[in-house]
């Protein structure tokens, strides 16, 4: 009886997280709708681009940050420049003119909060839109999210992240697959109250509101639209304001090892959301982000478990399922699998196996996660 209850129990944590949860989220929607006051304005705005080493992409996203639909007269584009030592600065520079395009170029490398946190004193916009050098941004994506900050209440805005050739990529379309799941449970949290964090390639808060994290913060992206809520503003979501990336700029176990330590570091914001007490923050909090740093934990226990349980014909026929979803997953780590559905095993193991690595991290504080 005790190992079928550790089962169950470990079996229904990931069902609830990726399944029970976003039914909650609609249910919810049917009787609660937070609408969001749009208007059309034109606020002057701080396009922030930070930048280590990307000397290949920077002039690419300038000319595509100049190309915005947005006053030229009410847009400043500032490249912050992390110590870069690939020339990332002088390709900036060589298109800066000092007004409309500005370059701060940081000597030492210190971190992308670090950078942020120096960058943000020296810009002269109300409204300030952060946004990674190598995610391109859609053209009315800035002036829809200005949209948003004519309500009051709003102190946060993100816009909507999207994977581009993802074909080309062996895990692109369980990535795509992913962000796209992503993104529905940020617009269900969103309508009902706020979202918590955003896409650091596209997400802005207005100046006034910048929480200047602590050095070492991880995900910049959560840390920066949720401190908003502990100052009594919304974090929302505009999925109108579209930024995107190649699927090889986002692959690789590394990049996730990262966001898993940065969602372990979350943790600590909890308490913006206890004082004053926000219950349906709080309960996206626990849902969506907790559930899933747990998630690992329950698969590992739901098949240890199960190996006590073989003498039933249920739980051998369970037993085995799992071993062939493992098996799968493994396969997909060798070789490129199609139909692509088959790579979704692969994809969902190799963002939970991150987690144990992230805990590591966490747990050291490991500065090196701190940029890329």
């Amino acid at each position: 009886m005790t190992f079928q209850i550790i089962f169950w129990s470990a079996v229904f944590l990931p069902f609830y997280s990726y399944l029970g949860y976003p039914l909650i989220l609609l249910a919810l929607r049917v009787v609660i709708r937070k609408e969001i006051r749009k208007q059309p304005v034109t606020p002057f705005v701080s396009l922030l681009i930070p930048a280590y080493n990307e000397a290949d992409v920077i002039g690419r996203k300038i000319e595509n940050s100049l190309a915005l639909d947005y006053p030229a007269d009410l847009l400043e584009i500032v490249v912050a420049s992390d110590g870069s030592s690939d020339g990332t600065a002088a390709v900036a520079e060589a298109r800066a003119d000092g007004q409309r395009i500005r370059v701060l170029a940081f000597p030492q490398n210190r971190g992308k909060v670090a950078t942020l946190n120096a960058s943000v004193p020296e810009l002269r916009g109300e409204v300030v839109v952060f946004s990674d050098a190598p995610a391109m941004l859609y053209p009315g994506s800035v002036r829809k999210l200005m949209e948003n900050f004519a309500d009051p209440e709003v102190g946060a805005v993100s816009g909507l992240y999207k994977v581009v050739k993802a074909d080309q990529v062996d895990i692109g379309s369980s990535e795509d697959f992913y962000w796209k799941y992503e993104t529905f449970l940020k617009v269900m949290e969103s309508q009902l109250a706020s979202t918590l964090g955003g896409h650091g390639h596209l997400h802005a808060i207005r100046k006034a509101l910048y929480p200047f994290p602590r050095a070492g913060t991880i995900n910049d992206d959560y840390v920066i639209p949720v401190s908003v809520l502990a100052k009594g503003y919304r974090a929302v979501y505009e999925p109108a304001a579209i930024v995107y990336e190649e699927a090889h700029e986002m692959t690789g176990f590394g990049r996730r090892v990262r966001i898993m330590a940065g969602n372990i570091q979350q943790l600590r914001y909890i308490r913006g959301l206890l004082h004053p007490l926000r219950p349906l923050a709080l309960f996206f909090f626990l849902s969506h982000k907790l559930t899933r740093l747990l998630v690992p934990f329950a698969m590992l226990a739901a098949l240890i478990a199960s190996l006590f349980l073989l003498d039933s014909p249920l739980y051998l026929a369970i037993f085995c399922g799992q071993l062939f979803f493992y098996l799968l997953a493994a396969a997909g780590s060798l070789w490129w699998l199609r139909p692509r559905v088959l790579m979704l095993p692969f994809y969902f193991c190799m963002i939970n196996l991150a987690t144990f690595f992230g805990f590591y991290h966490a747990l050291t504080d490991r500065r090196s996660l701190a940029w890329r």
